[in-house]
């Protein structure tokens, strides 16, 4: 597993100069010719190896006790400015807090984490903390957002609070989204998680909060999951989970006969969360797989049953995650059928196994609010894993959760990995034919951006060319959109496209006079994870690129023996077997055949 992690720096500096080269070249600068290596080596390394950053963003903790000073002065207007730029400045959402922490009890383990939380205010006492909280409120709904409490500490000597100031969408083109899948075992509680976290009611302990997740008639006799389900969870503008089986009024405990659709959900919420309910069966492991490369999720949530522990398919999932250098998550259920014992035992073990050399996590067990408010914005970036003891039937820790989920920081606002202002490249995950439409698939912006009514080229084909069409129309979360940019994963109708003439893996970019080239051969570096025997010229294996899933054959590798065994790291080169690919350098990588299994880098495309 350490050579595990050491490959993944590499594999992390090979994609990060691949971006700044490309990045350099669409503003037409020179692609860090200029730059000292040191000093690049040095900047790829900070995100690299997990250390934290040189130092955290004091310039906003400054803003927030500059507004609160002129709240305490009753300058309501110059405060109304600050605020409506820290929010719109965090992509329609803030996190602020009022009062300080007490000294030397740190919230997570070491002190660099702790001061990136934001805690460095001035203490105040009770009385201040509650009128500064009715002034930020005031000023919030001046601007047409709302203020939620996330949780209030009053009966200590260091009273404190933190607030969600958050402003509603313009439109649902522009709803921030979080994509999370979730994996595990079999009968870990993975689909009985989600069906809980997006319908509102508990369980009965017999899977009944499962069964509308469900897509086919044996999952539901066998109650395993075989297919990526797919399900979202909405957050209103005050915080709140918009649920599809929704009271009439506040008061009233009749529940609406109609259930609200996707569509209707996207209109009421300021945030979605989507979540992929993938395959736990060893039998579905190219779903999962399938699932987890193409789907370009935020984070991982990694289920384990505290009955059970961590067995079987949980590890395999967790170190696809580890390879695919995607933040974990972990929770724990069944907790109320679980004996005290097995539950400390369940949770030693994965403690144990987050802290092993190959994962090099650090566990956070999420036990209060302040906790998964204080760790929703800090656990990707510290390498923290957060650890949820949840239950299903009695609902107890599903509050930590779905405050954790609310805070998450939308895959949008990554704008290291989707770039809006580089040309359209769109991924096709999924492909429908719909009647009185035609052909829709869906997929993922990587880059640039998208409208109704634009001339695209959709390929490569079986011959690596390229085809035209034109978008005919668009939809978010099933509802009808005109517009759609980088890091979102929308739905487009194509103008006179057979369905036969679009697969999955397939890109889709604007027209333009020189389309993009497929690739038949490429090379890369690999690390192989597992091999029984050897691995020699002409092994072909299932190589998962992105939405990319087809066979490859080795053609040459750079070992001097010509065989690869487990552990082997080599520059190989491979060769589609069906057809030619759209891939670019800096991709990463995963191959399997059985057992098999190996990770790697595209370095160059032959």
């Amino acid at each position: 597993m350490s050579a595990l992690k050491s490959f993944q720096s590499e594999i992390q500096e090979i994609h990060a100069r691949e971006l700044a080269r490309q990045r350099g070249q669409a503003s037409g600068a020179p692609a860090l010719r200029n730059v000292n290596p040191k000093k690049l080596q040095a900047l790829e390394e900070s995100n690299i190896t997990g250390e934290p950053p040189p130092s955290r963003d004091a310039g906003a903790e400054d803003e927030v006790e500059a507004v609160l000073a002129l709240l305490s002065s009753h300058d309501y207007d110059r405060a109304r400015t600050s605020v409506a730029q820290l929010i719109t400045g965090c992509k329609g959402e803030y996190i602020f807090r009022i009062g300080s922490r007490p000294p030397h009890t740190p919230l997570f383990a070491g002190e660099s984490v702790d001061e990136a939380t934001g805690w460095s205010g001035i203490p105040r006492t009770d009385a201040e903390v509650t009128s500064l909280q009715s002034s930020v409120k005031k000023v919030v709904e001046e601007l047409g957002g709302k203020t939620s409490v996330l949780f209030e500490i009053t009966d200590d000597h260091h009273p404190r609070a933190t607030l969600l100031l958050r402003l509603p969408p313009p439109s649902i083109e522009l709803v921030p989204e979080v994509r999370c899948a979730v994996v595990g075992n079999v009968d870990s509680g993975k689909s009985t998680t989600l069906g809980v976290l997006t319908r509102g009611p508990l369980d009965d302990g017999r899977g009944r909060a499962r069964v509308a997740l469900f897509r086919h008639k044996h999952e539901i006799e066998t109650g395993r999951t075989s297919s990526v389900g797919m399900e979202i969870l909405g957050f209103s503008t005050a915080g709140t989970p918009v649920l599809p089986n929704i009271p009439l009024s506040a008061d009233a405990d009749v529940i609406r006969r109609d259930k609200l659709g996707w569509d209707e959900i996207s209109a009421q919420s300021a945030k979605i969360v989507s979540f992929s309910d993938l395959a736990g069966h060893e039998r579905y492991l190219k779903t999962t797989l399938y699932g987890l490369t193409s789907g370009a999720p935020s984070c991982v949530i990694l289920m384990v049953g505290a009955n059970a522990g961590l067995i079987g398919m949980s590890k395999e999932h967790l170190a696809i995650a580890l390879a695919l250098s995607v933040p974990v998550v972990v929770c724990i259920t069944k907790i109320d059928m679980t004996p005290p014992n097995i539950l400390a035992e369940t949770t030693k073990q994965v403690v144990k196994i987050l802290k092993s050399p190959g994962c090099r996590k650090t566990p956070v067990f999420v036990d209060s609010i302040e906790i998964a408010v204080e760790s929703s914005q800090t656990f990707a970036q510290y390498k923290l894993c957060p650890i949820f003891r949840i239950s299903n039937v009695t609902g107890e820790g599903l509050d930590c959760l779905r405050t954790f989920l609310n805070l998450l920081p939308s895959s949008e606002a990554d704008t290291e990995t989707f770039a809006t202002d580089q040309p359209l490249e769109y991924s096709v995950t999924d492909v429908w034919s719909v009647p009185y439409v035609g052909t829709v698939v869906n997929g993922i912006l990587n880059s640039g951006s998208v409208k109704t009514g634009d001339a695209i080229l959709y390929g490569p084909d079986s011959n690596g060319h390229f085809q035209s069409t034109m978008v005919r129309s668009m939809q978010r979360k099933r509802a009808d959109v005109a517009t759609a940019e980088a890091g979102q994963c929308v739905a487009l109708a194509l103008k006179r496209v057979k369905r036969a003439a679009v697969r999955k893996g397939m890109v889709i970019v604007h027209k333009t006079d020189i389309p993009p080239k497929a690739t038949r051969q490429f090379e890369g570096q690999v690390l192989i994870l597992y091999h029984n025997t050897t691995m020699q010229r002409n092994y072909q294996a299932m190589l998962h690129c992105g939405a990319v899933r087809q066979t490859v054959r080795i053609i040459s590798m750079d070992n001097a023996e010509g065989v690869l065994r487990t552990g082997d790291r080599a520059t190989v080169q491979f060769e589609f077997i069906t057809q030619p690919e759209f891939v670019k350098v800096g991709m990463k990588l995963l191959f399997r055949e059985g057992k098999t299994k190996g990770l790697g880098v595209i370095t160059r495309l032959l």
